[in-house]
C-alpha cells in the first residue's frame, strides 16, 4: 500500500502565480492526491480552500515564514485552518536563528510556543530542515537539540531528504531515527560532482547576493533521477510512519520546465510497489 503522494507549491510557483486553478487542476491530473502551500498568491483562504476541494486535493499543510508566526500567530494560524491544512511547517531560518546563531536557543523556545498555539487551532507544527541544521553545537546536531528540547505535541518533523544527504546523514536512517514523529516527508533528488558550491543557497532564491563566480556541480533532479536512494527513502518513510509523502524541486533541471519535473517525478513514484 503507497503514501499518499502531495507535491510542494514552491515547485511550481511561477505556474500557480499566475494560475492557481489551472496548475492545482494539472498536478491532479498527474495522480497528486495533495499540495504543500507556499503562499496563496493573493487568494483569500476560502477560494485556495475551494480550489482544493472543487478538484479532490488535500491541503495538506503550508510553509508560512516564521515571522508570520512569531509577529501574527492568531491571524497566521487561523488562516491554515480555515483552509484546512492539518500541519503548518517552519521552513527556513537565517543565519542568526541557525545553529551557532546568536538566536539559535532563543527560537528553540519561540517554536515551542508556537507549537503551543498552533494546536489551539487544530493544527500541528513541523519543522523543515537544510543542511545548516546538521551544524553541531556542544557535539550534537542542532537539528536533534531542537527536537530534543520541543515535546512532541509542540513539534514534529518535515526532514527533507535532499538537505539531509547533503548535510552528511543517510536520509533513510535519520527517518527511522524520528519513526513516529515524521508525519510528512520531502522527497527531493539532486546530482551533484565535486564539492557544493560556497554559496548553496543561492540555488533556491535565500541567497541571491552571493552567487558562485563557478557554475554550480549541484542540481536538483525529478525523483528517482539523482543520487538519492528513493527506494530506501520510500521504505523508510511507511517505516516511520509518515502520513505524506511531498515531491519538492526547488529548481527544475535535465532541460525540463517544472511542471514537467514534478510529472517526471510522479511518474517515478508511481512505477514501483512501496
Amino acid at each position: 500500500m503507497s503514501l499518499p503522494i502531495g507535491v510542494q507549491v514552491y515547485s511550481i510557483r511561477d505556474e500557480a502565480e499566475a494560475d492557481i486553478v489551472g496548475t492545482f487542476r494539472k498536478v491532479k491530473e498527474m495522480g497528486y492526491d495533495g499540495v504543500e502551500l507556499a503562499g496563496l498568491y493573493g487568494h483569500s483562504p476560502e477560494y485556495v480552500k475551494g480550489v482544493c476541494d472543487a478538484l479532490e486535493l488535500v491541503p495538506i499543510s503550508a510553509h508560512v515564514p516564521i515571522l508570520d508566526m512569531i509577529n501574527e500567530p492568531d491571524k497566521t494560524f487561523d488562516i491554515y485552518r480555515r483552509i484546512g491544512c492539518k500541519y503548518i511547517v517552519v521552513p527556513y531560518v537565517t543565519e542568526e536563528r541557525r545553529p551557532g546563531g546568536d538566536h539559535f536557543f532563543a527560537m528553540i523556545d519561540e517554536i515551542n510556543e508556537l507549537g503551543k498555539k498552533a494546536r489551539e487551532y487544530g493544527l500541528i507544527l513541523l519543522y523543515h530542515n537544510h543542511d545548516f541544521e546538521f551544524r553541531k553545537v556542544d557535539g550534537e546536531y542542532g537539528l536533534d537539540i531542537l527536537y530534543s528540547r520541543i515535546p512532541k505535541e509542540n513539534l514534529q518533523t518535515e526532514l527533507d531528504t535532499c538537505w539531509v544527504n547533503v548535510g552528511g546523514e543517510d536520509p533513510a536512517k535519520y527517518l527511522l531515527k524520528y519513526a513516529g514523529r515524521a508525519p510528512v516527508v520531502h522527497l527531493k533528488d539532486f546530482n551533484m560532482s565535486g564539492k557544493l558550491p560556497e554559496h548553496l543557497y543561492a540555488l533556491i532564491g535565500m541567497d541571491d547576493d552571493k552567487k558562485d563566480d563557478e557554475p554550480s556541480t549541484f542540481e536538483f533532479r525529478p525523483c528517482g533521477h539523482g543520487m538519492q536512494d528513493m527506494p530506501a527513502i520510500i521504505d523508510a518513510s511507511v517505516k516511520a510512519g509518515a502520513e505524506w509523502v511531498i515531491v519538492e524541486q526547488d529548481e527544475p533541471s535535465m532541460g525540463l520546465s517544472r511542471l514537467d519535473c514534478v510529472k517526471t517525478s510522479i511518474e517515478y513514484l508511481k512505477s514501483f510497489e512501496w
